[in-house]
């Protein structure tokens, strides 16, 4: 059966379809469990519309508190489940055209969230759709479930695996081609302090523990304009002086991989610790500052398929009421979260800081050699051509690890620029249409 071709036939309605969903603003608005649009109108408008699309379709559908849904089909006891999302982050600033109103450009269909994950949803629902359209069966039920807060909490989907069955295995077309089978787990902890009420007034970086902070400031109660201005311009490090407040810019990049980022402050601690005499300062430059393994605290590890460990102090406030270090890690196989955080404790402690747990999400692995992992990766192949890229893993978090067995599969193919959660997001035509097919195709091998 030549799917290709099927595909190619039905572009248009493909890209028509996919554009109806990118309009729709489907950002967060707030979060209440108890109301009837509990991400707000917008997230739920989403997913009204693809249940709406589904059921024109001839699927059976199910909304689960408007929390989340899933669209079904075929039959059998085992269920295979593709786990995606409908809500997208912020548009921010910068783009060239409108975010929610789609424009294809060069082969480019620009769009928020036409990659992350509303175009590799459609590439699912239409692989789902021509499967089902050109009779093909299966011995497997296939299940696409919405999700509608990915990029905030996964409180959609959590809700909705209390009540609904989980799949026998499964994908999530939220990440790269040909395939991820790893994922890191995340250890999350606050560092806390009492501040010592001298020269350092306030310090404040970051608003994300998962982001490497670009930007950093403090308050002073001392004129240091001139050492300031010197050292920035000897490390040629980015910064300036407004007043009493000292300002840091470094580059920022996901904490899954803080070596390509430059941690704002760091810059700023390093420079205020030759000047100032606060245990929080000296804290941040002898444990923490440009050092994205850990080594500093002495909890950093290898591990030859998952590669390092990582670490990421994303959030610092300090005032006249608060001393305080937000840090994300990233932890491989053989890595020991209870033996590095009592490591941490007694580390901190000396610098009058005290260990606060928060979250520690366990690692997430599909053995390459299982058959979830060879059958995806010959459907990618087959499509494709492509023999040459292999299955890997990563520090970030997928919708992958919401299930019991799953992978990352797809829909950004190898070589492309990652574009999710930046201005001018964008997919190309060519990727879509052949994200199809290779769904089509892993599909049919996975319920065959």
């Amino acid at each position: 059966m030549d799917f290709k071709a099927h595909v190619q036939r039905h572009k248009q309605h493909i890209i028509d379809e996919t554009k109806r969903l990118l309009r729709i603003p489907s950002v967060l608005e707030r979060y209440d469990s108890t109301s009837e649009t509990p991400f707000g109108k917008d997230i739920q408008a989403a997913l009204t519309h693809m249940l709406a699309l589904a059921k024109r379709d001839g699927f059976v559908t199910k909304n689960v508190l408007n929390h989340a849904a899933h669209i079904e089909m075929g039959h059998g006891e085992e269920l295979l489940g593709i786990l995606c999302h409908l809500d997208v982050v912020p548009p921010g600033e910068g783009w060239t055209h409108h975010p929610f109103h789609p424009v294809i450009r060069d082969g480019k269909l620009y769009a928020r969230g036409a990659m992350d994950d509303k175009g590799p949803t459609m590439a699912v629902y239409f692989a789902m759709k021509f499967l089902k359209d050109l009779g093909v069966t299966s011995n497997r039920r296939v299940r696409l479930i919405l999700g509608t807060d990915e990029e905030t909490g996964w409180r959609g989907v959590r809700k909705y695996l209390e009540t609904e069955e989980m799949p026998t295995f499964g994908f999530a077309p939220d990440a790269m081609f040909p395939l991820i089978y790893g994922e890191k787990g995340i250890m999350i902890f606050d560092l806390l302090g009492t501040p010592s009420g001298g020269e350092l007034l306030s310090f404040r970086v970051g608003e994300r523990y998962n982001v490497v902070p670009d930007h950093a400031e403090c308050e002073l109660s001392v004129d240091l304009k001139d050492a300031y201005l010197r050292y920035l311009n000897y490390h040629d490090f980015k910064g300036e002086v407004k007043g009493n407040t000292y300002i840091a810019h470094g580059k920022s990049v996901h904490a899954m991989q803080p070596h390509l980022g430059v941690n704002a402050a760091f810059v700023l601690a390093a420079f205020l610790c030759e000047h100032i005499d606060e245990p929080y300062l000296r804290f941040i430059r002898d444990k923490l500052a440009f050092d994205p393994y850990g080594e500093k605290l002495g909890i950093d590890m290898k591990d030859d398929e998952m590669g390092e460990f990582t670490i990421n102090p994303g959030v610092f406030d300090y005032d006249e009421k608060t001393a305080r270090i937000g840090i994300d890690c990233r932890y491989p196989k053989g890595f020991d979260p209870e033996a590095a955080a009592k490591t941490v404790e007694t580390v901190s402690s000396e610098y009058g800081l005290t260990y606060a747990a928060k979250t520690v999400i366990p690692l997430h692995y599909v053995d390459p050699g299982d058959g979830l992992v060879k059958t995806l990766l010959s459907a990618y192949r087959k499509v494709t051509g492509d023999e040459t890229s292999e299955p890997y893993t990563i520090g970030g978090g997928t919708y992958a690890r919401a299930l019991d067995k799953a992978v990352a599969f797809g829909m950004e193919m190898p070589g492309r620029q990652d574009v999710a959660h930046q201005a001018d997001e964008h997919l190309h035509i060519e990727d879509l249409l052949t994200s199809v097919v290779i769904y089509m195709e892993a599909i049919h091998a996975l319920t065959r």
